[in-house]
């Protein structure tokens, strides 16, 4: 079986959740099902052709040979690849990593354009013959748009060994942003759909040190939001920017507080947890759907049930060292040799049924 597994614009989204996915999906493919042949671009030299390329999109040379893709983006360049392979009855897998409602709260005018996005999300999914989605949360808001096919939920899953020895870095990136005691820290980009004020009026409320690991934007598609906490933020709260080592970021903290207000799966959570960090999360349904509050993570609904939440880790050392032990073993159920066997299953069904 030769697959071609794609991500559209991979260099530019190398930082970001999808970028990880995919990268994720190949690996575990690697490692469960070594015998899937896995290319990661449908172009026969390996890039996309750069001249006239509208006019060209069509022409059978330009593609490689595979006998399933799968998509992981929803641009231009995803929507030739989807046509070709409807024209050409070769099966078409659409990752379901974007969604109107997380595209909300993310950049300037995000709000505005995302109802467009849902048409057009709508339409672009709906010629899938399977859409993958991270969440039996995120199958309920694709049925919702409604689309015109069936929708599966599988984990993004870990690399575990991706997070082994972040141990190695605390002292140094403590001793770097003058991180001291319990720290309290969020990793990925910067937006207000993560809960960036929620995170920073916990920060004003409390003595803890805060520091956010990840992007923000600064220039013109910078929301409001954003610009106000990052250009002035509460004295206890640092913005650290990229760090080129996740395990970094990871290692510096002590309770992962991801107030996030939409998720599909939340892949930082399952990184934290795979680190045995005590995770802190908002009371929404994707986090009730893979974590139990009080076992692996606390779930919290107000600014004060997260202040409250972070005061009984400050004062129960033992529930920190609890909820992370567990927290690993929950990343464990994840591990890519899991995801890779069902994503071979998924692929396996879909060329036997064709």
């Amino acid at each position: 079986m030769r697959v071609c597994n794609h991500l559209e614009l991979e260099s530019q989204l190398e930082r970001s959740g999808i970028g990880t996915a995919a990268d994720q999906q190949r690996a575990a493919l690697a490692k469960a099902a070594p015998e899937i042949d896995v290319l990661d671009s449908p172009w026969t030299d390996g890039s996309i052709p750069d001249a006239a390329f509208a006019r060209l999109a069509f022409d059978e040379d330009l593609f490689a040979e595979y006998d399933l893709v799968h998509c992981n983006m929803i641009g231009p360049e995803s929507l030739v690849v989807a046509r070709h392979a409807k024209r050409n009855d070769i099966p078409l897998v659409l990752h379901a990593h974007v969604t109107k409602e997380d595209f909300r709260g993310s950049f300037r005018f995000s709000n505005a354009v995302a109802p467009a996005l849902g048409e057009y999300l709508k339409r672009f999914y709906s010629q899938a013959d399977l859409v993958l989605c991270p969440s039996e949360y995120t199958r309920g808001v694709l049925e919702d748009y409604p689309l015109d096919a069936p929708i599966e939920p599988i984990s993004n899953g870990i690399d575990l060994d991706s997070m082994a020895g972040h141990e190695q870095f605390r002292e140094e990136i403590r001793d770097r942003y003058d991180l001291d005691g319990m720290v309290v820290f969020a990793v990925g980009s910067v937006f207000e759909r993560k809960g960036l004020t929620t995170f920073c009026e916990l920060a004003q409320a409390t003595d803890y040190d805060f520091a956010w690991f990840g992007t923000y934007d600064e220039g013109p598609h910078a929301s409001k939001t954003v610009r106000k906490w990052t250009q002035n933020p509460p004295e206890n709260l640092t913005f650290t920017g990229w760090v080129d080592d996740k395990r970094a970021a990871f290692a510096a903290g002590d309770v992962f507080c991801f107030p996030s207000k939409v998720e599909n799966q939340g892949l930082v959570v399952l990184e934290a947890m795979a680190c045995e960090k005590a995770v802190v999360l908002r009371d929404i349904p994707v986090f009730r759907e893979y974590f139990e509050d009080g076992h692996d993570c606390l779930l919290c609904e107000t600014t004060e049930e997260f202040e409250a939440a972070l005061a009984r880790l400050d004062a129960d050392p033992d529930l920190r060292r609890r909820l992370g032990q567990n927290a690993r073993e929950t990343a464990e159920e994840h591990s890519l040799e899991t995801v890779g066997a069902e994503l071979a299953d998924i692929y396996r069904d879909l060329l036997a049924s064709d």
